[in-house]
């Protein structure tokens, strides 16, 4: 799930002669910000644009890779041709689908933001598949509309930046340039999850198709304080460490999502909801299953194959067969 070669590269070539030490600080900045209940607007020019980039990029592609490849593995027939990109800041969710889904060859991409807008078309530039991008300025709420219908929307950590009263209109836009596939990614903490879940209750009555994570259409069985979230773990090149000033070569990104498609697409038996725990008496797991309910198993280490499988599991996994 790392940063494609040629991204990375891109983005070293935009930050060469500048120093280091100027972009972290300015990735603190923006970063403090963020914590404290900002917005993309912080980002006002160019260097802002570029350690957003090193610092967040990087864990919002994996994630975003992430749920992409679930709902592509859902359907290994799905070839979608344009991407309509919402609130798509630098364009890490472009680079994200354009690696999963290489049939896709017509990109269009919405951000109010000037600074972040320029930084993806640099970045663009480099990556040969992307020669059909067009970037449409405004804001993604108040100009969706005007948008053109798209085989596969993305909207990547974008609700949480609007108003309350918006999500509702936001979620029918949305659905309403959806031709085939969308996919809606928020942080993983228990707003970003009620974000989602919102999303996913009013667009499945609207005629919607759950193909990830949930292996039903079904209400979310989990109640607060417990949430529905998955975590990508991704190394950190030196430049990223140095603008995070941090020391740890990897860090952990959680994210909730859906991906949700006009026709119903095959399903797993259950997806785990949380990482195993291997004893050596049984595994223990929370899943999420079929019939719509949320459940603790626990496979028995004398039933050696289910126990094998089982220690096998990960958090976010799909199991295909019934446990």
């Amino acid at each position: 799930m790392a940063l494609p070669p040629a991204l990375t590269a891109a983005l070293d070539r935009l930050a060469h002669g500048r120093p280091r030490n100027i972009i972290a600080a300015r990735a603190g900045a923006i970063s403090s910000a963020y914590r404290s209940g900002g917005s993309s607007a912080l980002i006002r020019d160019t260097d802002d644009a570029l350690a957003y980039a090193f610092a967040r990029m990087p864990a919002t592609y994996a994630a975003v890779a992430a749920c992409l490849q679930q709902a592509a593995a859902r359907d290994s027939g799905r070839r979608p041709v344009r991407l309509l990109d919402v609130g798509a800041g630098p364009g890490t969710a472009t680079f994200a689908a354009v690696d999963t889904f290489p049939s896709l060859t017509d990109f269009t991409l919405i951000d109010a933001n000037p600074s972040l807008r320029s930084l993806a078309l640099a970045l663009a530039r480099d990556i040969p598949a992307l020669s059909g991008l067009h970037y449409q300025a405004g804001d993604a709420a108040k100009t969706l509309a005007d948008a053109p219908e798209a085989d596969l929307v993305v909207a990547s950590y974008v609700i949480g930046e609007l108003p309350d009263r918006d999500h509702a209109g936001f979620a029918d836009a949305l659905w309403s340039r959806t031709r085939d596939l969308l996919v809606v990614v928020e942080p993983g903490t228990p707003a970003g999850h009620a974000r989602i879940v919102a999303l996913r209750q009013r667009l499945v009555a609207a005629g919607g198709h759950v193909v990830a994570p949930c292996p039903h259409d079904a209400p979310c069985p989990l109640t607060p304080p417990d949430w529905c979230h998955f975590v990508q773990r991704l190394a950190r090149t030196r430049g990223h460490m140095q603008v995070k000033g941090v020391e740890l070569p990897f860090e952990d990104e959680k994210f909730s999502y859906v991906a949700l498609a006009r026709t119903a697409a095959s399903r797993p038996a259950a997806r785990v909801l949380a990482q195993p725990l291997v004893g050596k008496v049984d595994v223990t797991a929370k899943l999420c299953q079929a019939d719509g309910l949320a459940t603790t198993v626990r496979i028995a280490r004398r039933d050696k194959p289910a126990y094998a499988a089982a220690k096998r599991w990960r958090w976010g996994d799909a199991l295909d067969n019934e446990t």
